[in-house]
């Protein structure tokens, strides 16, 4: 197993947002956590990806078997966790492609030496990815983010994650905002992600995304903690009924 979180209740600023969580994720395997605004979604993947600022009151974080619910945000990303974020961050006074060098670098183990590439086929391969992402390669060479359209930042952050090769990526929420040819290219990235041997934790409100990839779980979270579990069935439910339909139907069971 990848990723396991047992029980896990955590918040921030004194205010409390997750309330017993636990969700696992297999090898080279895509799992989906969905929910309406506001259920702790992006918390659990801050959380998940080391976020000083939250605070885990009870729970456990398993990462390939080891646990690391006390590890700082760098060993977690050392250890192959890669948080794709919702609103990918600027960075002024940092080249793309140095920055995604530095990362390569240091995951290799060797110093952040930002104008020496230990791998010769690096300037290659990010050449390839960028192509592949449909990224121009003259934003390689601006700075992070800065001036990128909300698309552009999202194909930056699949093509860090492409290169880095991390074992785990976290997507908060890849498809908002998109058209069906955003949603179309977000689904192939995926499937080649899980086809190059990376479990995938997907993020969002939509079932649209669906159409283009296929995941073995559905979890979905409703006031911090998961009210229901299953396939595919899940999303035709929150088609038909929305999210509230759902939580209700789960707690009358109850």
């Amino acid at each position: 197993m990848t990723l396991e979180i047992r029980d896990l209740h955590a918040g921030i600023d004194d205010k409390k947002i997750l309330n017993g969580v636990s969700l696992s994720v297999g090898r080279a395997e895509l799992v989906s956590l969905m929910g309406p605004n506001g259920s702790g979604k992006t918390s659990l993947a801050y959380i998940i990806a080391g976020h000083p600022r939250y605070k885990i009151y009870n729970g456990r974080i398993l990462f390939e078997g080891e646990d690391i619910t006390d590890l700082s945000p760098d060993e977690r990303s050392l250890r192959g966790i890669f948080l794709a974020f919702q609103n990918p961050p600027e960075i002024s006074g940092l080249r793309l492609l140095n920055f995604m060098l530095a990362s390569y670098n240091k995951r290799l183990g060797h110093r952040s030496n930002l104008l020496f590439v230990h791998d010769a086929g690096f300037l290659q391969r990010t050449r390839e990815y960028a192509g592949l992402v449909g990224l121009g390669q003259e934003l390689l060479y601006r700075e992070v983010n800065v001036g990128f359209s909300g698309g552009e930042r999202k194909r930056a952050e699949f093509l860090q994650a492409l290169l880095l090769k991390p074992k785990l990526v976290i997507l908060d929420e890849p498809d908002s905002g998109l058209d069906a040819d955003g949603l179309e290219m977000i689904g192939r990235l995926i499937r080649k992600l899980i086809d190059e041997g990376t479990s995938v934790l997907l993020i969002t409100h939509y079932t649209r995304i669906y159409r283009y990839v296929e995941p073995s779980r559905i979890y979905v979270m409703h006031e911090g903690r998961i009210v229901a579990e299953g396939g595919l069935e899940i999303a035709r439910a929150i088609d038909e009924g929305g999210y509230r339909k759902l939580v209700d139907m789960v707690v009358n069971n109850d």
